[in-house]
């Protein structure tokens, strides 16, 4: 077995991830990717009641707090055919966008701008001159030199004292940093703002959901009565403070987030060709207009684009039991249909089968077992999701908005439509689709104030609230684009129990392991190629790995002996 390069685990991201590249010199011939962490919420949801399915399914993810909660509700309401009202529709699209919007910024600046942005090298700018660039850039208010100034003292402090801190453990130095040290400097502030603007977005659920993280949810519609006159729901007083959250996201969105995106990006455009994956995109779509199953009226659409070809978008049926299969060949599992069996969610099983090394090991055994992922397929073929494939889809299905803000980011950075399928481009699409997002909510507001004036206060459909009103038997399929890429809940309903119950996350999408025709994910695929200066430091893998936002399980952190954060690099 030849040796590989192991970066173990991917840090700076939620839960744990294994990659090995198999190198060619100083290219990466092939990678492999292992989610290293099991989660098993789908059987402890077996034999319990479907209304509270939310509450447990929503804690498989503690960073895009409120995903699999809108999943798990809106799979119990296909299930039971139950239509939420238009004010419960608008609360839960205004709740969805805040989260792109809160976990984008999040991602940005916290977990992948450091694989661009050089920490150390701040401390060589002229505040001056990063104020000058930063005034070049956008009207963000805190722009001038003495603010740049206060940063790099900070910055300074922490690095004489050896107390990096946050900024800790950066391949700082490395050789394929570009930007200048002004950039550098402008970067660093915006990553701490960034962290203090956070704090208010997340508000928002607060006020419709009750709480973040992990705000409240209710198959039929959402827990929060609106009383516009007093303290007994949300009354219009809360409403003012959504929209001062609004405006806060848009003001820290279009003055810093935006800019500062095109502004790194025109230093690494050369990404623009790398880190590709498999070249086929899905989307479930959201954010409906009309019924909530009603994928015609999705802002967000559902389809397949294959092979990057934009011209032509494929159906996708939920439901159909040869679209969506998992496979379990290369996975920690087994299904009682053996090797090779793809398996609908509806029929899905979750049967552990460890058969990997015990640790501490060298590498896995790549031709068995290697992950704790499964493989996700449309029909039979591998499937990226995320920002970039639902900017694809709108761009594909005629969105002007979304055209608009391609075309302009292609030729702000000068490079051509085919850098979009790329490392740089899934980075930029995060960007472009927040700023789109931000403008659907500022109307789904409007449009809610309006109901609430006009004396429409319902946020809640009882019709078949009691189980006495299900059938014996029911099965239904909950969506949503959650920030990372399609996210689909599956629930088997007998006897008003769950009989089982399936998830298949973004990351599985993305990050699952080989199948069993050897056919790689969008992870492996991406990476395969990439050429790295520095093996001891693989910044090009994180660079790439990154930009698709991995989330393996629940924000769980590896920590040695002597409670420090670990990461392990193996060269051979």
């Amino acid at each position: 077995m030849n040796k590989r390069l192991v970066v173990d685990p991917i840090t700076r991201i939620e839960g744990h991830l294994r990659i090995e590249a198999q190198m060619n010199g100083g290219t990466i011939a092939e990678a492999y990717s292992s989610g290293t962490m099991v989660r098993g919420i789908e059987i402890i949801l077996q034999g319990r009641d479907p209304r509270d399915a939310w509450a447990f399914a929503q804690r498989i993810c503690g960073v895009c707090t409120l995903v699999h909660g809108v999943a798990s509700v809106r799979a119990v309401e296909d299930a039971l055919s139950i239509e939420i009202p238009k004010n419960a529709q608008l609360i839960r699209n205004l709740m969805i966008a805040a989260q792109y919007v809160h976990d984008h910024v999040m991602h940005f600046y916290h977990l992948h701008a450091l694989d661009w942005v050089d920490v150390v090298s701040a401390l060589d700018a002229d505040p001056k001159a990063t104020a000058d660039l930063a005034s070049s850039l956008s009207n963000y208010p805190k722009s001038s030199p003495g603010y740049f100034a206060d940063v790099k003292t900070k910055l300074k402090t922490f690095v004489e004292q050896g107390q990096l801190g946050i900024f800790a453990n950066g391949y700082w130095g490395h050789s394929a940093y570009k930007l200048p040290p002004e950039a550098n400097l402008m970067a660093v502030a915006h990553y701490l703002d960034a962290l203090e603007w956070q704090r208010d977005v997340v508000k928002l659920h607060a006020i419709f959901g009750g709480k973040n993280p992990h705000p409240n949810f209710l198959v039929g519609g959402v827990p929060s009565p609106i009383s516009p006159n007093s303290d007994g729901g949300i009354n219009m007083e809360d409403l003012a403070e959504v929209s001062r959250v609004i405006t806060k996201m848009e003001d820290f969105v279009n003055q810093a987030y935006l800019p500062d995106t095109l502004a790194i990006a025109s230093f690494y455009k050369d990404w623009g060709a790398i880190g590709e994956g498999v070249g086929n995109f899905l989307t479930y779509g959201d954010f409906p207009t009309g019924a909530s199953n009603d994928a015609s009226s999705f802002l967000v659409p559902r389809g397949v684009i294959l092979d990057r070809d934009l011209s032509t978008v494929h159906e996708v049926d939920l439901h159909e039991e040869n679209e969506i299969q998992e496979f379990v060949d290369h996975a920690w599992y087994q299904y009682q249909g053996g090797p090779g069996t793809g398996l609908h969610p509806y029929k899905g099983e979750t049967e552990f089968n460890f058969t990997g090394p015990n640790p501490p090991f060298d590498q896995l055994d790549v031709d068995k077992g290697y992950s704790w992922l499964k493989s996700p397929r449309w029909k039979g073929k591998a499937m990226e999701v995320g920002p970039l494939s639902r900017m694809l889809m709108l761009y594909a299905t005629g969105n002007a908005h979304a055209k608009e803000l391609v075309d302009m980011t292609l030729s702000t950075l000068d490079v051509p439509v085919d850098a979009l399928f790329s490392t740089l481009g899934r980075t930029a699409a995060r960007t472009l689709e927040t700023k789109i997002y931000l403008d659907w909510m500022r109307g789904w507001y409007d449009d809610l104030i309006a109901n609430i004036r006009a004396g429409d206060l319902q946020t809640h459909n009882s019709e078949k609230w009691d189980p006495s009103t299900w059938p014996n038997k029911a099965q239904g399929a909950g969506y949503m684009e959650a920030p990372r890429g399609a996210l689909g809940h599956w629930i088997v309903i007998e006897d008003q129990k769950i009989a089982n119950y399936q998830a298949v996350v973004p990351t599985t999408w993305n990050a699952g392991p080989r199948d069993a025709d050897g056919l790689a994910g969008p992870y492996e695929a991406a990476l395969k190629g990439h050429e790295l200066a520095n093996p001891e430091q693989p910044l090009e893998i994180l660079r790439t790995i990154h930009s698709f936002d991995p989330c393996i399980a629940c924000a769980v952190h590896m920590v040695g002996e002597d409670g420090e954060e670990t990461m392990q690099i193996k060269v051979s």
